[in-house]
Parts: C-alpha cells; sequence; structure tokens
C-alpha cells in the first residue's frame, strides 16, 4: 500500500463535507502528523440508516490515518430536554455502541482502530466539572440557546439542562485531547460557540468539519422521530421495500431527495476500487446502466433519463446489503434483540388489541431426517432445520397416509414453530408442518411448498403484517392460532394467505401448493 501524502489525507478527510472551519490548522498538522479526532452521538432516539453517513466518512478519516474517538455522549442525551429518562440511558448507549459498531463491520472498518468513550466516564471527572463552572461564568443565557437551537429539543419554557448542552460539547474538545469535532452542520452553532468561548479559559480553537444533514424519505430532514422519514437499522428487506416506495423522489428532482443523497454520501464512498452503481432495467427503458462517478447518475436523473422507480430499485439493494450484516448479528444473538426491546420499549396499550398475524413465528425448514412413529401408524417423528443453533428440532407429523416417505426426505416445509410443545403418542413435538388441506369429499393434505431459492429459517411474513413481533410461545388458552387458522386457505392461484393477504418470505417468495387450491390451511 502506497504511503499517503498530507494532501491524500487532506483530500479524504475533507471530501463530501459540507463545510469545515480551521482549514490552515488542518493542513499545518497533517504536514506535520496525523489528526486526532472525535464524533459524539446523543444516546436518544433509535438509529437508522442515516447513520452510515458519518460512518462512512469515519471509515474516510480512518483511511487518512486519524485517531478517531467515538463518544457516546449520554450525559448529554440527560440534559437535551425530554429526550431520554435516565434510567433507560444505560440501556440506550449499551443499544448505540452494539449497533454503532454493527454499522462499522459491516462497512469494513477494522474497530481496532477506534476508541470508545462514554461520556459519564470523564464528564463527572474533578477537572471537568470545575471547568463546567468556569464556562457558566462566562456564556450568556442568549448564547447558550442560540447555539443549542437546531440540537436541542426546544421548548416553551427551557430547562437550565439544555442551556448547558452546548458548554459541555464544547469541553469534549479540550478533555478528550483532540484537534478537530466531526459533526452535522446542524451543529455549526455549537461548533462557532465553542470557538468563541473556548479561547476565554485559555484553551485554542479546534477544527470543525461538518457533514451535511441529507435529506428523509419524505424529503425533509432524516428524523429519529419520525417513522416515515427513515429506514431502521433492523428493518427487514420487505419494509426497506415499502418504505422506499412511498420516498419523495419526483422525476427529475435532485433537491430534498433522500434516494439520491444516500446515493452520494453512502453508497458510492463506500465502493472498492472498480466498483460501479448499477440500476437493472428492461430493454424496453434502455436496458441496464451502470455508474461509477456520483455526479454521473445525478446528470441522469435530473435529465429524466433514470426513473425513480428504477433508482429506489437499485438503491433498495445496497441498502439491503449494509443492513444484512446487522440484521444477522441482532437476529442471532437473543441478548442484543433483548437489549433492543428493554433500550427501546413498546408503549403499552391499555385496551385489548385485535389478534394480528404477526404474532406467528413462521419460518421456513427442511426435513434432514424423517421416520414412521414406533407407536402411532398416521404419524412420521421428523427432524427438521429451521437454521437455529441448538440444531434440528423434532416435529410429529400426520402426514403418513398422504406423502411416501421417500417424498419427505430432505423436503422444504413450512413451519409453524411458535406453538406450545404437544406430547404426541410419547414423543414431544415442537412446532408444525403447515398444510393445505381438504375434508371432502376426500381428504387431501399437502405440504406447503417454500419458495425455491428459500433456505432453513427464512422467516416468513404475511403481507401488510410485516412489521410486528411474534410471540415466543402462542399461549393455547388465548386460542390465537385457532382464531388465526380460520382466515388461511390456499387461494383459487395456489398460493398461501390470510385473509386475501399473501404468505411471503422476507425477499418477497410465495408461499405455493403444488395441487390444491381454494382449501384451509392447517
Amino acid at each position: 500500500m502506497m504511503a499517503l501524502t498530507w494532501i491524500d489525507k487532506y483530500k479524504l478527510i475533507t471530501r463530501n463535507l459540507a463545510e469545515w472551519l480551521g482549514d490552515e490548522k488542518l493542513k499545518s498538522i497533517l504536514k506535520k502528523r496525523d489528526l486526532k479526532l472525535y464524533w459524539g452521538t446523543a444516546t436518544t432516539g433509535k438509529p437508522h440508516i442515516g447513520y452510515f453517513v458519518p460512518m462512512s466518512k469515519i471509515a474516510d478519516f480512518l483511511r487518512a490515518q486519524t485517531e478517531v474517538i467515538i463518544l457516546f455522549a449520554d450525559l448529554h442525551a440527560y440534559l437535551d430536554n425530554m429526550k431520554a429518562p435516565w434510567e433507560l440511558l444505560e440501556l440506550r448507549t449499551q443499544y448505540y455502541e452494539a449497533i454503532i459498531k454493527s454499522i462499522l463491520k459491516s462497512i469494513d472498518v477494522p474497530l481496532d482502530k477506534l476508541k470508545f468513550v462514554k461520556g459519564t466516564d470523564f464528564q463527572l471527572s474533578k477537572e471537568y466539572t470545575l471547568d463546567v463552572y468556569r464556562l457558566s461564568s462566562l456564556v450568556t443565557e442568549h448564547d447558550a440557546k442560540k447555539a443549542g437551537a437546531e440540537v436541542v429539543k426546544q421548548v416553551s419554557n427551557p430547562l437550565l439542562s439544555g442551556l448547558l448542552y452546548p458548554g459541555l460539547q464544547a469541553l469534549d474538545e479540550y478533555h478528550l485531547k483532540v484537534d478537530a469535532q466531526f459533526g452535522g452542520v446542524d451543529q455549526r452553532k455549537i461548533f462557532t460557540f465553542s470557538e468563541k468561548y473556548l479561547p476565554m479559559l485559555g484553551y485554542e480553537k479546534h477544527i470543525h468539519l461538518m457533514n451535511p444533514m441529507i435529506p428523509g424519505l419524505a424529503g425533509a430532514k432524516m428524523s429519529s422521530s419520525e417513522e416515515d422519514s427513515k429506514i431502521d437499522l433492523l428493518d427487514n428487506p420487505m419494509t426497506v421495500k415499502k418504505k422506499l416506495k412511498k420516498a419523495f423522489c419526483e422525476p427529475g428532482n435532485i433537491t430534498d431527495n433522500g434516494i439520491l443523497a444516500f446515493s452520494k454520501h453512502v453508497i458510492f464512498p463506500l465502493f472498492k476500487d472498480g466498483e460501479t452503481f448499477n440500476i437493472s432495467r428492461t430493454a424496453e427503458f434502455g436496458g441496464d446502466i451502470s455508474f461509477s462517478e456520483y455526479e454521473n447518475l445525478e446528470t441522469a436523473f435530473a435529465n429524466q433519463e433514470i426513473h425513480p422507480g428504477d433508482l429506489k430499485n437499485a438503491v433498495e439493494i445496497y441498502i439491503n446489503r449494509l443492513l444484512d450484516p446487522i440484521r444477522k448479528e441482532f437476529e442471532a444473538d437473543s441478548k442484543l434483540k433483548s437489549l433492543a426491546n428493554k433500550a427501546y420499549p413498546q408503549k403499552q396499550k391499555t385496551v385489548e388489541v385485535e389478534i394480528t398475524p404477526t404474532r406467528l413465528d413462521i419460518r421456513v425448514g427442511k426435513i434432514v431426517e424423517v421416520k414412521r412413529h414406533p407407536n402411532a401408524d398416521s404419524l412420521y417423528v421428523e427432524k427438521i432445520d429451521l437454521g437455529e443453533p441448538n440444531g434440528p428440532r423434532t416435529i410429529v407429523s400426520g402426514l403418513v397416509n398422504f406423502v411416501p416417505l421417500n417424498e419427505m426426505e430432505n423436503r422444504m416445509v413450512v413451519v409453524l414453530a411458535n406453538l406450545k410443545p404437544a406430547n404426541l403418542k410419547g414423543i414431544s413435538s415442537y412446532g408444525m408442518v403447515l398444510c393445505a388441506s381438504v375434508e371432502e369429499p376426500t381428504r387431501q393434505v399437502e405440504p406447503l411448498r417454500p419458495p425455491t431459492n428459500s433456505i432453513p429459517g427464512d422467516k416468513i411474513v404475511i403481507e401488510g403484517y410485516e412489521d410486528g413481533v411474534a410471540d415466543d410461545v402462542l399461549n393455547p388458552k388465548k386460542k390465537v392460532w385457532e382464531k388465526l387458522q380460520a382466515d388461511l386457505i390456499v387461494n383459487g392461484n395456489g398460493i398461501a394467505s390470510w385473509s386475501g393477504n399473501l404468505l411471503l418470505t422476507l425477499t418477497g417468495g410465495k408461499i405455493t401448493c403444488d395441487t390444491l387450491k381454494n382449501v384451509p390451511i392447517k
């Protein structure tokens, strides 16, 4: 690998920034040594794909051999009016650390080159506290309020805590012993506040590097508190597709366009040498097209040579490529899933909610072993791989009279995985193979067929009900399965559905039946 000149490092550090303050100081430092920098995030709202923007810049900084500190600003989060109660801060800080590390791993940023610091680890020290008092003797209420105007939650009667926030962020620069702070351009007023007040304490001005604030899916700023403006880092592929489909992307409009902005600030900067941005189109609409430079994509879209639907389809592929490692890490680790739920608990509903199919845990399984039940002529005992770390489950199915043994071996099936375990003729069964079933004129039963590209463990959802959380175990006393099963059928096209909504894998594959149509699923 070729050694980087200070000019190479300067270009990497400043590319795609909206603005930076302290240009001469930046150049002066780079001529002598590597830059030291920190990026802080207050642990309040749930991180979303907008976080890939600062993360891709952190990748640039590391390529420029910058020493980078990531600060989880838990104390700042508490001081920001009404955003995070103290009792949730520790959990949210843990979640931020886990999800941000997962983002960085997904874009091949080595974690060993980063230092992670929690705000309360140093902001409660004697030296830091004394500086807070010294600063508060200098700062006017007007300046404190103005500095936090775009960052601190604005209320009619602001708390003193919100006025302290900008000062603490300024002091972080000195106490973390860095040359520069990196943040969004929405923090510019805090940065200029720091440049005014730190010298009054006898500390030098720092360099400030500012990322643009990319538009959300609705066209305005991407926000954790506005569901329609962002894609969550743990959203499944169907939810990503649904949100992108609704996203604002007017033909030829390159301003307030979150799809293009994400392409510019995340997708293109993360390309390795030789990679291009590929858009798939039919020959009728010009055929496939590729772009090696973002500016050419933007020009083509501005000239309406690229249709918004084609752009969205391309970006969907790249977003899922980024999110896949994060989703898999959280899906495989029960502690991480539990942490996400505890850090951002769903609001308790006081009324009985409608039973919806989101409560069903339906998955693709592969029969890896099957034999006759030793105590029942009509039952098979199957070992079914559901992609679980503990290995295949034992499931007992009444299919002997309907599917020959040799056709059961290595068959891909659809399994309801969260039924309460049942003892069937002396063998415990941990789930149920879902089948199309008809009683008249003669009884026929056929196991449902997953898409051919499915793998064991693929989650199956019901169209329009993709975002819920399945019960760990369905309560038999509540008869959840029985109530939902009444509307499960194989429709006239041979496709499994619930109340007219199709059963689909997360990649959009349909669940079918070989021959039976217009019959119940049991």
